[in-house]
């Protein structure tokens, strides 16, 4: 697979219009991979949606989460694979139902994997 690697300084949100941040497990904090000085995102990292609007029947149901689906035999840091622009993901609300695939922002800086 080929794309760009997703890292802190790349723009994910989920279709709704609410944006996602990156939280690194404790075990990637001493991770020293960075790409103009920022993190690189993996499937271990969790990515956090606020300021989603969907609503379903008036009632708000946000997306709180993305889940990525990295493919396999790709580039690892510290034995998990780096997620990249083109990689696989769904957003979720509280209640774990999918709500679709989230944007991500083609990064002005960063590295091309192909």
């Amino acid at each position: 697979m080929s794309g760009n690697v997703i890292h802190d300084g790349t723009q994910i949100g989920c279709p709704h219009g609410g944006r996602a941040g990156a939280v690194a497990p404790a075990s990637a904090a001493s991770s020293g991979v960075r790409i103009d000085g920022l993190p690189v995102s993996t499937a271990t990292h969790v990515h956090t949606v606020t300021g989603c609007r969907h609503t379903v029947d008036r009632v708000p149901v946000p997306c709180t989460s993305i889940r990525w689906t990295p493919a396999t035999g790709g580039v690892l840091v510290d034995g998990a694979p780096v997620l990249l622009d083109t990689t696989t993901g769904q957003c979720f609300g509280a209640a774990l139902v999918p709500q679709g695939a989230p944007v991500v922002s083609a990064a002005p800086r960063g590295v091309f994997c192909g």
